[in-house]
């Protein structure tokens, strides 16, 4: 069974638009675009450097595609295996995706994106992708969270944890902490919320 890992840059409040650059996603008016650079750092890069390597599958909404495909396929000293690997794109409009090895799933998005878990294989990462994450963790098929957290709030923006969240009880894997407080925190799936009273 292959397992789906969401890898997300994240404010304290939870918003994970545009992290990159003023103009990666300006939808609603969101100012605040490239709130990562400030404290992207060597620490940062090794860590995410660690996660790019393996053996894995891209799993990703189609604005978050488009994204990648403008800039990746030119960039392979970065991410080596980019165009070599598997990418599933989720999308209502795109008929020619452009990028080799890129699968569209288009109908019955649930159903198929379970059909992939239950597959044999790697694991599917997904980067970004605000939307797709919301069906993910609505239909409870999101088995580990990657998070990067910010030492800010915005206010406004996309938030990870928004319309799609379900109750749901996650276990620390791992965390540490980066010299500018950025906080890497590494999270997987561990059944129901459990309650309780002082």
């Amino acid at each position: 069974m292959r397992e789906i890992i969401v890898l997300e840059f994240m404010t304290l409040d939870g918003v994970i638009q545009a992290p990159g650059g003023p103009e990666e996603d300006t939808s609603d008016g969101f100012k605040f675009g490239g709130w990562t650079v400030p404290y992207f750092d060597e620490f940062a890069g090794k860590i995410m450097d660690e996660q790019m390597k393996g053996k894995y599958d891209l799993l990703l909404g189609r604005k978050t595609f488009e994204i990648f495909a403008g800039y990746w396929p030119q960039h392979t000293d970065q991410w080596p295996q980019v165009n070599k690997i598997t990418k599933y794109v989720v999308t209502k409009t795109m008929e020619n995706p452009g990028w080799e090895n890129t699968v569209v799933i288009k109908d019955d998005v649930v159903a198929e994106i379970k059909k992939l878990k239950e597959q044999d294989g790697s694991p599917l990462q997904v980067y970004g992708s605000g939307n797709l994450i919301q069906t993910l963790l609505k239909h409870d098929l999101v088995d580990e969270l990657w998070l990067k957290i910010f030492p800010i709030t915005l206010g406004r923006g996309k938030r990870l944890f928004a319309e799609g969240t379900i109750p749901a009880g996650f276990t620390l894997v791992e965390s540490e902490k980066s010299p500018k407080g950025v906080i890497v925190a590494s999270y997987k799936r561990a059944g129901e919320v459990k309650t309780g009273s002082f």
